[in-house]
């Protein structure tokens, strides 16, 4: 039998490694605007998210927005909208990102209380559907589909 690894690689995936944190979280590293970051991997999230603190980190434009945020634990909270930014994770990219920007000081508080290094964001659905994502918990790969 085929492994998956090999099947996807003929499919044109790449395979990134993913890292199982203290507070059973995957966790990836990815570029924002050429810049590295620390993102848990969230298919409950409808879309990318960066910590408001890192928005001069990562260079972005920040524009106000309507929607509110929730989830982990915070609801109603004000957001800002960044267009047009690239991401890279592993080898795969796009270069058209519209990410979502909130204080995430709640998420990285419960990290820490639990031994965990804070992050600077949170991978969405958004961009799992554009790389057409599979996750291998069991081995700890995400595998993002190249085109």
């Amino acid at each position: 039998m085929q492994s998956l690894k090999k099947f996807l690689k003929e499919k044109d995936y790449v395979k990134i490694p993913l890292t199982h944190t203290s507070t059973n979280h995957l966790e990836v590293r990815a570029k924002i605007n050429d810049v590295e970051g620390r993102f848990i991997v969230d298919t409950g999230a409808s879309s990318t998210c960066v910590g408001t603190d890192c928005v001069t980190y990562f260079n972005l434009l920040a524009e106000d927005s309507e929607v509110k945020a929730a989830g982990a634990g915070a609801s109603n909270m004000l957001t800002q909208v960044s267009k047009k930014n690239s991401i890279e994770i592993g080898e795969w990219k796009y270069k058209k990102l519209k990410l979502v920007l909130f204080d995430l000081t709640h998420v990285n508080a419960a990290l820490t209380q639990h031994n965990a290094i804070p992050v600077h964001g949170i991978i969405g659905a958004d961009v799992l559907k554009k790389g057409k994502a599979i996750i291998d918990y069991h081995k700890k790969n995400l595998f993002l589909k190249i085109g």
